[in-house]
């Protein structure tokens, strides 16, 4: 019975999946440990730096986050100085932008990410790096 459990744990994809990106995580979490973000964080800085000001539910969407881990990351980062949440046009409304200091440590934590995808990508081999993107 055992064994039956052990064999369908070990052939689902899911799980296969689940365990391959909590490797993945660590693996880029341990760069940007250098400067003091996790994947995740520097994930939601570069999207900001990226597109710039925000709506949370346009930002939610994109990143395919739900509401209530897009929040709690969001709470993270404006506490530190690196986005700032504001009133939006109307009161109800919300905009999420990159601060000054949120754009310096985009810019080191980069230098870390770009580490870390390079290594990724000497592991993986390009040609499938190419075929995942």
């Amino acid at each position: 019975m055992n064994e039956v459990k052990e064999e369908l744990r070990q052939s689902c994809t899911s799980y296969k999946v689940r365990k391959l990106m909590r490797e993945l995580s660590r693996h880029y979490d341990t760069e940007l440990s250098h400067v003091g973000l996790k994947t995740t964080q520097y994930a939601l800085l570069n999207t900001v730096y990226k597109v710039g000001t925000i709506r949370p539910t346009e930002l939610s969407n994109m990143m395919r986050l739900d509401n209530s881990t897009l929040t709690r990351n969001i709470q993270v980062m404006v506490s530190h100085g690196f986005l700032a949440l504001e009133k939006g046009q109307d009161e109800r409304s919300r905009e999420i932008s990159i601060t000054d200091l949120g754009r310096e440590k985009r810019n080191e934590a980069y230098v870390y990410w770009e580490n870390a995808q390079q290594k990724m990508n000497h592991l993986m081999g390009l040609d499938k790096v190419q075929a995942l993107h």
